[in-house]
């Protein structure tokens, strides 16, 4: 008897024909989901009933998709944040949730010092002006003479700070967890209060997971302890910002400026009060973006499954 399996994710529907041999050779019959970004409560309902296993992306897998689903076993995420799967509620039934640590740190870490840069260099605004005739030298920053404070130092701001060390910034960090001193010592991190980091940074970089206490952490509160000069780069979860709070502090500009790939609403809806903002820019969660990384996670995701269905781990390399 064959495995029922649901593609969810969207960049795993778009490689899927590489692996459907794979698969079907591992005895599982592939149902590949009709997705933009991710689905809905709501949309996985109809279709979860007769599932045994699901590679998904940001999928709202919650305890009633999951109740509606009496033969699922393994959940495997493309990647690696979890927050939207119901973790308890898959416990409670038995089902594996498997995902991919540490996936996407490099291609991240790359995203959040190019924006960094287009801050402190200015490039985009002087390619506008030159290509409107104009020949302006604004004032320009070096990295080294700013501080970056990063909050949320795991794997991806770990990488932020690796790089941010290398352009001479000195680097503020917050974390809950205790670092490893090797890390600290070869870095020179300072590991701070969330509050000095916000008073002292030009530059923050969150990378925290979502969970109850990262939640809208950075609110009217937080912003108003920042610089007026200081800029902030999301590249971790939507949720992480309290997008009203951001777009006042935009608007006001009590803060300088924001960069953000990911939004508490994806796709970013086209009325979002953020497309106005000249001072915010916007990526449609993209920062992950990597073809090696994602071959990674193409194979890893696909064995993580197997492993859990007891099925045989079949070559999955399009090359293989």
């Amino acid at each position: 008897m064959s495995d029922r399996v649901l593609i969810s994710a969207p960049y795993a529907i778009s490689v899927i024909d590489r692996y459907r041999a794979a698969l079907e050779a591992a005895g599982c019959e592939v149902i590949v989901a009709r997705v933009q970004e991710r689905l809905s409560e709501a949309e996985l309902l109809p279709v979860v009933g007769d599932i045994d296993g699901i590679i998904c992306g940001d999928d709202r897998l919650t305890r009633q998709v999951l109740e509606a689903a009496p033969r699922l076993k393994v959940i495997s995420k493309w990647g690696t944040g979890i927050d939207s799967i119901d973790l308890e509620a898959a416990a409670q039934r038995g089902i594996v949730v498997c995902n991919t640590p540490n996936a996407f740190s490099e291609p991240v870490a790359d995203t959040v010092m190019g924006y960094l840069l287009l801050f402190a260099r200015r490039l985009a605004e002087m390619n506008a002006q030159m290509h409107e005739g104009q020949w302006i030298k604004p004032e320009l920053v070096s990295l080294r003479e700013r501080t970056l404070g990063v909050i949320g130092v795991g794997n991806c701001g770990k990488a932020v700070v690796r790089r941010a060390v290398a352009f001479g910034m000195r680097v503020l960090g917050h974390d809950p967890v205790e670092l490893p001193q090797p890390f600290v010592a070869s870095t020179g991190i300072q590991m701070v209060a969330r509050d000095q980091l916000l008073r002292e940074a030009d530059c923050i970089s969150l990378n925290p997971s979502l969970n109850p206490t990262s939640f809208h952490l950075m609110d009217e509160s937080a912003f108003a302890r920042m610089k007026p000069t200081a800029v902030i780069v999301n590249t971790s979860r939507g949720p992480v910002i309290e997008e009203s709070a951001l777009v006042r502090a935009l608007e006001q500009r009590r803060i300088a400026g924001a960069a953000l790939d990911v939004f508490d609403v994806e796709p970013l809806p086209a009325d979002s009060p953020l497309r106005r903002l000249p001072n915010c820019w916007l990526a449609p969660h993209n920062a992950n973006s990597s073809p090696q990384a994602a071959t990674a996670v193409h194979e890893r995701t696909i064995r993580n499954l197997l492993d859990v269905l007891h099925r045989p781990v079949a070559q999955t390399s399009a090359h293989g």
